[in-house]
């Protein structure tokens, strides 16, 4: 009993620092994990599956085998303690859903999930999950810009706006862009650029740019596609 006390009070303190519970360990939830531990954020691993947490061990700030869908079980892991839980729970929906609820239960503040599909994220929306979303279906629609389009990188930051990495058209090379008129004339912004082997930089009125010169352009996703397919 003084073993899983002192568990728990680890678990409070990791709940207490720039911490984030994620539930279901799979392909997206592991990447998910680790990229968060990358950034320097302590991660509370859960998976049902002994194999996965022990593959894990280690390489989160804690990781255990637990059944997510029981109140009970993650409240004696402190997760009701958490400001953010991710449920990246794979194919069973059934899990995702009972999860979802007794995490909601719990009133956790910022509830992220995977949605299998969007009869599955419907009903996580009804539920009122806040945050739904769609990893295959997002990533499949942004490779289609890039398989598309001349684009070098593709993000939609919401429906119908987007940022689009691309080199930068002849027709800018030596022209201050306060004198290109890109904004009235092809409705998008230049946002920063980048000379070869140098950093990204903010973009104004008196940036030139050149030939090699990567760009973001910021605007609407058909404008900003159009303007990336420019010589």
């Amino acid at each position: 009993m003084a073993r899983f006390t002192r568990f728990r009070d680890t678990q409070r303190r990791i709940a207490e620092a720039d911490s984030v519970a994620v539930i279901g360990l799979g392909r997206f939830g592991n990447s998910l994990a680790m990229e968060l531990m990358s950034s320097g954020t302590e991660v509370l691993g859960i998976d049902a599956d002994e194999d996965i947490v022990q593959s894990l061990n280690g390489q989160l700030t804690q990781v255990v085998r637990a059944d997510s869908t029981k109140e009970e079980a993650l409240r004696q892991l402190a997760v009701n303690e958490f400001d953010r839980v991710v449920v990246a729970i794979g194919s069973d929906i059934q899990a995702s859903i009972l999860t979802c609820s007794a995490l909601l239960s719990m009133k956790i503040p910022q509830i992220w999930v995977k949605a299998a599909d969007d009869r599955h994220g419907l009903i996580l929306e009804q539920l009122g999950v806040h945050h739904v979303i769609y990893p295959e279906k997002e990533m499949g629609k942004r490779v289609a810009h890039l398989v598309r389009g001349a684009a070098m990188d593709f993000l939609e930051i919401d429906r119908g706006y987007a940022m689009v990495k691309t080199v930068a058209p002849s027709r800018l090379h030596g022209v201050r862009l306060g004198d290109t008129g890109i904004r009235r004339s092809h409705g998008v912004t230049i946002a920063a650029f980048q000379r070869p082997e140098s950093a990204w930089q903010n973009a104004d009125a008196e940036t030139v740019l050149g030939p090699g010169d990567k760009i973001l352009i910021v605007g609407p996703t058909a404008k900003a596609e159009d303007f990336a397919q420019l010589p």
